[in-house]
């Protein structure tokens, strides 16, 4: 039993006029069976493709490739609602947390305006400016 090999990097599909398509049929369809080759075909004398041979697997009907869609999309738009209202919920929390040590550093900077008169301590001075932007907020 064959086993279609395994490529990290699978190359890009080769392309072959109709008529070579009809003399190497047999060997194509081998090739996309055991490689997952894909083999594109085009008219003889014009570049653009006009059908494909592709592993079975890979191929689907158009019914199919909508259905897929429309299933990856619901499951991107769930996906979508729970990140960003876990988004949300976060950023809620982070502002309650933010608040909460706000508070808590405004109590601490008014006890030591209390035992410490304002602006004596150079190093206390320092400190104060360092926070400013958390007691502004």
């Amino acid at each position: 039993m064959a086993v279609p090999a395994l490529t990290p990097h699978p190359d890009p599909p080769r392309s072959v006029p109709l008529r070579e398509a009809r003399t190497r049929f047999s060997q194509l369809v081998a090739l996309a069976e055991l490689t997952d080759a894909v083999t594109v075909v085009t008219r003889d004398g014009d570049h653009r493709p006009v059908a494909a041979i592709v592993p079975a697997a890979a191929a689907r009907s158009g019914a199919q490739a909508r259905a897929d869609a429309g299933r990856l999309a619901a499951v991107t738009a769930g996906w979508a609602r729970r990140l960003d209202e876990q988004h949300r919920r976060s950023s809620d929390r982070h502002a309650a947390e933010l608040g909460a040590v706000r508070a808590a550093l405004a109590e601490v900077w008014a006890e030591l305006d209390r035992r410490v008169v304002p602006g004596s301590d150079p190093a206390l001075a320092r400190l104060r400016a360092a926070h400013a932007d958390l007691l502004a907020g």
